[in-house]
This record gives C-alpha cells, structure tokens and sequence, in this order.
C-alpha cells in the first residue's frame, strides 16, 4: 500500500470512530433525561447538528466540534423553559440570542449560528482540533494564530 493510500485509510478510520462516538453522545444524552425528548428528535432531524457532539448540562442541549471534554463553546445551545418554549443563548452564558416558541425555531438559530465551515465533529479535544485546524490553515497559507476561541 502506498503512503498516499495508507493515509487515506488512517483519514477513513478515524473518520469512522468520529461518527460512532458521536452517535454514542446522541445515544447518552437520550439515556440521561436531562433533556426534553422533542427536542433531542429536532436536534438529530437537523444534519448539520447531528455531525456534532451532544452533551447536557442543566437541563440544557449542548453542541461541540469535538468529541471529547472540555467541549468546544462555540456553538450555541437551546435550554428548555418552564413554559414549553426554549431559550437560546451561548456561545457564551453570558449571551441570549432568543427565546423561541417552538423546538424547530430553537434549532434554527443554532444552525444560523453555526461557525463558518463547521465540519463534523473531530475526534479529540478542543485543543486537538485547533491544532488540527491550524495545520490545515498553514498548508491553505491562512492566520490562525489566534488559536481556539
């Protein structure tokens, strides 16, 4: 098998493994309960939130570009109200984007608040994958000096 060849295979595996682990997070979340079960199904309906890596925090549904902790924050995420609508702050806690009535306007302003070019997520850390989008930045002839958010 060629080099070529040989780091192909190596991007595939890897490439798999970031796509069990994250259904796995899908599957823990769903188990824990934290988290209203309509909007866990609105969330995986929606393709470009289901490549991420879930995780609940008080009661809240969280997304990050990565699969293990310290999770990325900078994504927004959707906390379930007492009324039945949601809130959607982050990616700080600092910041409020809105409050929606319903599960499917809460998921939009996620997806309308996506980083540029957010990709499935990676396996690793936060730290892991600033790396890794720095490299890629290099080879393209971009800054990323600034490192992760």
């Amino acid at each position: 098998m060629s080099a070529t060849n040989a780091m192909k295979a190596a991007k595939a595996i890897e490439t798999m493994k970031a796509m069990e682990t994250v259904e796995a997070g899908w599957q823990a979340v769903r188990e824990d309960g934290q988290v209203r079960p309509e909007l866990l199904d609105a969330a995986y309906a929606e393709p470009r939130l289901r490549q991420l890596f879930p995780w609940t925090g008080m009661g809240e549904l969280h997304f990050s570009r990565c699969t293990e902790p310290r999770w990325t924050w900078d994504i927004p995420y959707i906390q379930p109200l007492a009324d039945g609508g949601y809130r959607v702050s982050g990616p700080s806690r600092s910041r409020t984007v809105g409050v929606a009535e319903t599960v499917a306007e809460a998921v939009a302003m996620v997806v309308e608040r996506l980083p540029a070019g957010c990709r499935p997520a990676y396996l690793g850390t936060p730290e892991e994958l600033a790396a890794q989008e720095a490299a890629v930045a290099r080879e393209r002839g971009e800054d990323r000096s600034s490192g992760f958010p």
